[in-house]
């Protein structure tokens, strides 16, 4: 039984809670509807609603109605007072930039310490072998690629908000910063003539401190864009990345990191190139020098990459049984280390090896700050996809175990762990899906699994990196080319996009491309150029339509596609998918036209032209009859020009001439709606042509209202002068619906009015 009062004075606020759709499914109110007085009180608010409908609302009424509140100006008061200092503020502060003192004090001990201490260890001894090879891929000593293994995972621990994050040397990066080492510190600057003869060998001890302080400095620079844009909240500058640009980039960088390997594979030596084509170039000379491969060097590579590659795939076959992945590359790198130094393969087979590996570690250095000019643009590049990967893959292990990851502070994390490290011969990192993968799945559950590989690596630095001086490079380079498996699956990526999105398709073919052929740094910019171009683009060529409504509903939706939908006699309603701006407002009007199905431009003309015709005939018409009375005529046979004029009392106003009077075609519509619900702003251009829009449409007879107008865009609308005499918030309405519910209103007002005059 619905609730409600049943009395008959309180028979009318009853039905108000009780439809007739409702009295139709209650018992008890279906009962008490079939006494007298329940009859009477239903007749009496049906008479009432037919009596009093309802009106639509605009804009300014809505503002009247509902008591809207004008948007307060911030003044520089209330922001002083808001950001005063006090002690929560600065607790506040302290917490957000150091988040360990937030979680660590609530550390569940007996349940996750097992766990972190587990993986630790496991990614420990992932981070030996990479940190190795990817330094070998930036063009620096390997025991750089431990301290950078070391010094920036240690950092993390205090500022970092990912607990599964493994940061640390990553391929993309270490490639992005060999680059800039074989471009701007070349190999041939450090040749040396051996023994006053004319052969000349590269002095690589002078050659490899000069690209560590190199390095040094770029890290350092990597480090302060991405603390000054984590302090100025600028966390989002990575949404100008998209997924499909990133993969795209990755996929080309691993490219350029396979062919960068290949001498080490076959064991010669090419000169090193920079800038755009220069994969090419040493994919080139790398076939020339075929012939001369060591065969030793060759099947030391293919026996490691083969051997890897078949225990990562029992990995993750057997993943599940494992209690954590067998660690093939230390075994690998220990294994290839014994017998190279058991059999002495660097004299007898011309095997390269790594050499001497510096124990210990070294004082900090103050980075050259004469790089900094040269290498800005890179540091800036490396800053920005670095983050770009951490974020991407710290919000997937966010979003699985249910935790907040904040994007800010991960960016002010990745900036120091950079800016710090770059003093301690460290170069730029990331985050390793790989790493953080592992760390995951072994049990990994906070920051303190970090905490424990970086100890795992100080060992090594300090007791343990000595005894790998007999590595072979080859072992290393077939780690970091098995490593690339996971990146040159995104080609997969394409068959999927074809299906999906070819603008997304587009913007990772472009983003390869342009990777592959002007190298890492200016493909990087023209991909997000372009990526930032497919938005302009789309927004130009939206998806234009005309609405019609739903029968027996208040939905409206395209004609073109729903068959049910129908246009409202004499009303078109326009919607464009996009926003309105400068780049866009002229094809909107464009299209606007074309969808009414009505020459605006051509009929105006053509009214202009007939209104001209007739106030000439009205003025010769004039003329004539001022020449009449001044010849005494009175005028009562004179010429039947000007009818409307002749007809009118002396000194009355004429009539503005319409289309019908004037002779020419009517517009199949009275009205016109546009739909502004997908517009999020509007600029001074778009408010121009919105104007002329206005103006163009009243010339032929019809009114323009718009619907759906966000707040926000009222504002920029008021602010940019757009309202006047001609064009008031009274043809703004918050819905379709409205709009239409008010020109209907008006209609029927309007015959009504002429049949009483008649």
């Amino acid at each position: 039984m619905c609730k409600g009062t049943k009395s008959a004075d309180g028979a009318v606020e009853w039905l108000g809670l009780c439809s007739a759709a409702v009295v139709a499914r209650c018992p008890g109110c279906a009962a008490w509807a079939g006494t007298r007085e329940g009859r009477a009180a239903m007749a009496a608010e049906m008479a009432l609603s037919h009596r009093v409908p309802r009106e639509a609302l605009s804009e300014a009424d809505l503002e009247e109605v509902a008591q809207r509140i004008p948007p307060a100006k911030p003044s520089l008061r209330s922001c002083l007072c808001k950001n005063r200092c006090s002690a929560s503020t600065a607790k506040n502060l302290l917490f957000r930039f150091l988040p360990f003192l937030q979680w660590l004090p609530r550390y569940p001990v007996k349940e996750w310490l097992l766990g972190d201490i587990v993986s630790g260890f496991s990614v420990g001894i992932m981070h030996l072998p990479q940190g190795l090879a990817y330094a070998l891929l930036a063009g620096l000593p390997p025991v750089t690629g431990l301290y950078s293994s070391f010094y920036p995972v240690f950092l993390y621990f205090f500022f970092g908000t990912s607990r599964h994050n493994s940061v640390g040397p990553f391929a993309v990066i270490s490639v992005m910063i060999g680059s800039v080492t074989e471009s701007l510190v070349p190999s041939e600057n450090f040749l040396e003539s051996v023994n006053g003869t004319n052969i000349t060998v590269v002095n690589e001890e002078r050659r490899d401190a000069a690209r560590v302080e190199l390095v040094a400095t770029i890290t350092v620079l990597t480090g302060i864009f991405q603390v000054a844009l984590g302090l100025l909240q600028f966390g989002f500058v990575v949404t100008y990345l998209s997924d499909p640009l990133v993969r795209g980039y990755t996929t080309a960088s691993s490219v350029h990191v396979l062919i960068s390997q290949l001498k080490n594979v076959f064991g010669v030596s090419v000169g090193e190139h920079s800038g755009p084509l220069s994969m090419f170039r040493t994919l080139i000379d790398i076939c020339w020098k075929l012939p001369e491969t060591n065969v030793g060097t060759l099947v030391t590579a293919v026996i490691a990459m083969v051997a890897i590659f078949i225990v990562k795939e029992l990995n993750h076959k057997f993943a599940a049984k494992l209690p954590m992945p067998i660690p093939i590359e230390l075994i690998t790198i220990i294994v290839s280390t014994g017998i190279s130094y058991a059999v002495n393969l660097n004299d007898k087979f011309g095997i390269t090896v790594v050499g001497n590996l510096p124990s210990g570690l070294k004082p900090p250095m103050v980075p050259n700050v004469s790089y900094f000019g040269q290498v800005a643009g890179n540091a800036f590049a490396i800053a920005v996809v670095g983050y770009a990967i951490c974020i991407s893959l710290g919000k997937i292990f966010a979003l699985k175990h249910g935790y907040k990851v904040d994007s800010n502070q991960e960016l002010i994390a990745l900036g120091f762990c950079n800016f710090l490290g770059g003093f301690f011969q460290c170069f730029a990192i990331s985050c390793s899906m790989s790493r953080s993968l592992v760390q995951e799945s072994t049990g990994g559950n906070s920051q303190v699994a970090g905490i424990i590989s970086s100890l795992v690596i100080l060992v090594t630095i300090l007791k343990i990196g000595e005894l790998f001086r007999d590595l072979p490079k080859a072992i290393l380079s077939a780690i970091i080319i098995i490593n690339l498996k996971g990146m040159f699956k995104q080609f997969d990526d394409l068959c999927m996009l074809w299906k999906s999105n070819r603008v997304d398709l587009m913007v990772w073919i472009v983003t390869f491309v342009a990777t592959l052929m002007l190298n890492l740094d200016i493909g990087l910019a023209v991909s997000v150029a372009f990526g930032l171009l497919t938005v302009i683009f789309r927004t130009q060529v939206p998806h234009y339509s005309i609405l019609g409504r739903i029968s027996d509903t208040d939905v409206y939706r395209d004609v073109a596609e729903y068959q049910m939908a129908q246009e409202v006699p004499g009303v078109k309603i326009f919607r464009s998918s996009s926003t309105l701006y400068f780049a866009n407002v002229e094809l909107y009007a464009e299209a606007l036209k074309k969808k009414s199905g009505v020459n605006v431009d051509r009929l105006i003309k053509k009214k202009k032209a007939a209104v001209k015709k007739l106030k000439k005939k009205q003025k010769k018409a004039e003329k004539e009859k001022a020449k009449r009375i001044k010849d005494g005529e009175d005028g009562l046979n004179g010429p039947g020009v000007a009818v409307i004029e002749l007809s009118e009392a002396e000194g009355s106003t004429p009539p503005e001439p319409t289309l019908r009077t004037l002779g020419l075609p009517q517009p199949g519509f009275h009205s016109l709606i546009l739909d502004f619900s997908p517009v999020s702003f509007v600029d001074t251009v778009s408010i121009k042509i919105l104007k002329n829009i206005f103006r163009d449409f009243h010339e032929i007879e019809v009114d323009v209202f718009i619907a759906g107008c966000p707040v926000p865009v009222l504002e920029q609308l008021e602010r940019g002068n757009f309202f006047s005499s001609a064009i008031t918030k009274h043809c703004f309405f918050p819905s379709v619906n409205n709009a239409v519910a008010h020109i209907s209103g008006e209609r029927r007002r309007a015959s009504v009015d002429l049949s009483t005059r008649m």
